[in-house]
């Protein structure tokens, strides 16, 4: 797994080691900053000869930046990412470690980082807010580690489903928005799962320490997304289509991410109806300003000319916002190639009748 991008010009420890402030120090003082990207606390600065009131006069010039309370980079431009997390690290203490959405970040599962660093410290160790950090205390700290020490990707996985469904949970106190907090809810556990199992996170492992937590919000939901995940749901919209196309309206269940050799190329079919030649594509991009694309025009041509198999291509839109009339187009073209079933209405206002 990939490190998440830093930025800045800590962004290595060449760059680190050239900064003024860093060449200054002593030869332990120095060796140790740059190991930590250009950050140092201001107990360590101390104890390396730099006086509390020179750390004051650097700051208040513009030499040297406040990540925290207590925590200064050795730099007078932007800071990275990395280095803000370093900070937070410093900033609370001995045995703390990236989690949540920073964790996930760190190890490349999430493509942005968030507003704030997230840490998660033992349950008996207070620390001050500050602008920027979030923290957690935990009573079992997971186990950490690395040089930017962080927790494992399945357990930063874990803490995300635990607060994200805590969030939403107090999002639906009323009634009347219930089922699209839930519905929002299902689609960012998926999107995130999705993406875990991308980046290399097993869902058993996910599963396993779930079922080790004694208390943990979002468990049947995780238990439940994660079997959608290991059915080939690949994405937000794939979950959705099989929800509420497919399962809502009684179709028949299609064979997900099938690969097939058609004209000399390896092609993945989202979902394939067997035995009815028909097949949909599914497409989680809200829009594209010329429709199809090259490649998708070819593989329809090419699906249709080797196989016989008609392609029903679906967006965002028309999985989300109107499910009940894709699933009656879906059900005609089932229909037409052989599907003894009947589709049913999902509610009285539902486009398909009986």
């Amino acid at each position: 797994m990939q490190s998440g991008g830093s930025g800045g010009f800590g962004g290595g420890p060449g760059g680190v080691a050239e900064l003024p402030g860093v060449r200054a120090l002593s030869g332990q003082g120095r060796d140790v900053v740059v190991r930590q990207d250009g950050v140092a606390s201001v107990a360590q600065l101390v104890g390396w000869g730099v006086s509390s009131a020179a750390v004051r006069r650097k700051v208040a010039a513009g030499h040297w930046r406040r990540a925290f309370r207590g925590v200064v980079v050795l730099q007078s431009g932007p800071t990275s990412w990395r280095q803000r997390a370093r900070a937070a690290l410093l900033y609370c203490g001995p045995d703390a470690a990236l989690s949540h959405e920073s964790a996930a970040f760190h190890h490349g599962i999430l493509t942005e980082p968030g507003r704030s660093v997230v840490v998660t410290v033992p349950h008996t160790r207070t620390v001050m807010p500050q602008l920027g950090l979030v923290v957690h205390r935990s009573r079992t700290m997971p186990w950490a580690g690395g040089r930017l020490r962080s927790v494992e990707p399945a357990e930063a996985i874990l803490g995300i489903v635990t607060t994200t469904t805590s969030a939403h949970s107090r999002g639906a106190e009323s009634t009347a928005r219930a089922g699209a907090v839930r519905r929002d809810l299902t689609d960012a556990l998926v999107g995130l799962l999705c993406d875990a199992v991308r980046a290399g996170v097993h869902p058993d492992d996910l599963l396993l320490r779930a079922a080790r937590r004694t208390r943990m919000s979002g468990r049947r939901l995780l238990v439940e997304m994660l079997g959608q995940v290991a059915e080939g749901v690949e994405s937000p919209l794939e979950h959705r289509y099989a929800r509420d196309v497919e399962r809502r309206h009684r179709l028949p269940r299609a064979v997900a991410q099938r690969w097939e050799r058609v004209d000399g190329r390896w092609i993945r079919a989202d979902r394939v109806y067997v035995g009815f030649a028909v097949r949909a594509e599914l497409d989680g991009r809200l829009a594209h300003p010329f429709g199809a694309t090259d490649d998708d025009v070819w593989r329809d041509n090419a699906t249709l000319l080797a196989t016989g198999d008609t392609t029903l291509r679906y967006r965002w839109r028309h999985v989300a916002v109107t499910p009940c009339a894709t699933a009656a187009q879906v059900a005609r073209a089932l229909r037409d190639r052989g599907w003894p079933g009947r589709p049913h209405p999902c509610t009285a206002t539902c486009a398909i009748t009986t």
